[in-house]
């Protein structure tokens, strides 16, 4: 047993916990983040995130933070292109600059979160391996560096594969059909003028065949390309990643007969990293147990097709702190009333994702997602 205790221990420093611990900040009420990255500069944080005005935007504002969060918009960014597998353009729509959807790096929205803790409320290198109850509401929580600690609130923020998850719920995430393949086009407009001049300047959606490709023009200006493939979930392991034009060669074997500036935005990448898409099953929740909950994608993982998963991560964080913070010495009461929000949302979510995946990867998916863009007010939702 440790005698490493806190009052509250959140589970993971991506963007869900850190708004949880900065919103319990402003609100009087410290709390100590475990994540298990050597530190903050340890790994790129991804591309870019429309931040929603309804859940994403009430978090930071929460976090008192959005003053801030305004300046590190990417100007241009909520600029949106349907293309078909031919290059031909179906549906372009500018950046008027009065979206409620703007455009952030996940880095840089990282970083803002990050400093606005104080010093020492993130613990680096502290990657959880399990946790179990110890009774009375409090948990110890065990570390892959042999140190635990104890705590009397525990909040599961640490994603897919939750280590905090299994206190409440035998639920796992399941493979979803759908497999990526994410490159990176580094100084796009000056090494990269055909796929920069494609893409544009924000976000891009090519769809065909159940297939297609999803990118981003990123801030530092670069270009971030998801290659999505309904398959089998086993094939990606029939691809060597190790080796970047065997890769390459292997992914493009399924766009034959696309559009050549198409096929470039996985042929000239610099970078190439595959990955599955999991999800938890729709409307995901568990019964109230004492002193532990969960937020973000290890309560409610879903495919990133809504768009919500980060909006939605900040927004229980904030939630979260903010029912601590009207229940004062009632923890019970407080994590009571979150949950009971929180599971219809993310159901909600989680219904359209599945539904956008569906309709992106089925037979018209193109068609469909024309459709949606040009059928009058919903076009920018």
């Amino acid at each position: 047993m440790s005698n490493e205790h806190h009052p509250v221990a959140i589970i993971g420093g991506g963007l869900g916990g850190l708004t949880a611990a900065r919103v319990l900040h402003v609100n009087g009420i410290e709390a100590a983040v475990f994540d298990l990255e050597a530190g903050p500069q340890a790994r790129t944080q991804g591309g870019m995130l429309d931040i929603h005005e309804e859940n994403g935007q009430q978090a930071i504002r929460a976090a008192g933070l959005y003053d801030e969060f305004r300046k590190i918009i990417h100007e241009g960014g909520q600029a949106m292109r349907v293309v078909g597998p031919d290059g031909t353009v179906h549906v372009a729509m500018a950046d008027e600059g009065d979206g409620g959807r703007p455009e952030v790096d996940r880095g840089d929205l990282r970083d803002l979160l990050l400093n606005s803790l104080p010093d020492g409320t993130v613990r680096w290198s502290r990657k959880a391996t399990g946790a179990r109850p110890l009774g009375d509401g409090r948990h110890e929580v065990a570390f892959a560096d042999g140190s635990a600690l104890t705590t009397d609130l525990l909040v599961g923020a640490d994603g897919a594969w939750s280590r905090i998850r299994p206190l409440l719920s035998d639920a796992e995430p399941a493979y979803t059909g759908i497999s990526f393949v994410e490159t990176d086009l580094h100084e796009a407009d000056a090494r990269h003028p055909r796929g920069a001049a494609l893409v544009g300047g924000g976000f891009f959606i090519c769809l065909g065949d159940r297939r297609g490709f999803l990118a981003h023009r990123e801030t530092d200006g670069s270009l971030h390309v998801y290659t999505a493939l309904k398959a089998d979930e086993g094939w990606l392991d029939t691809v060597d990643f190790t080796d970047r034009t065997a890769a390459k060669a292997a992914v493009l074997a399924h766009f034959d007969g696309w559009h050549e500036d198409l096929r470039g935005l996985v042929a000239h990448a610099e970078t190439i990293t595959p990955r599955r898409i999991h999800a938890l099953p729709v409307g995901h929740r568990w019964e109230r147990r004492p002193g532990v909950t969960l937020l973000g994608d290890a309560a409610h993982l879903m495919s990133p097709f809504a768009g919500e998963g980060a909006n939605l991560a900040m927004y229980d964080g904030a939630e979260l702190a903010l029912a601590l913070a009207a229940h004062p010495g009632d923890t019970e009461a407080a994590l009571t009333a979150y949950e009971q929000a929180l599971f219809p949302r993310s159901e909600a979510s989680a219904v359209e994702s599945a539904g956008s995946l569906d309709t992106m990867f089925g037979e018209d998916g193109l068609e469909r997602m024309i459709g949606f863009f040009t059928s009058g007010p919903t076009a920018t939702a």
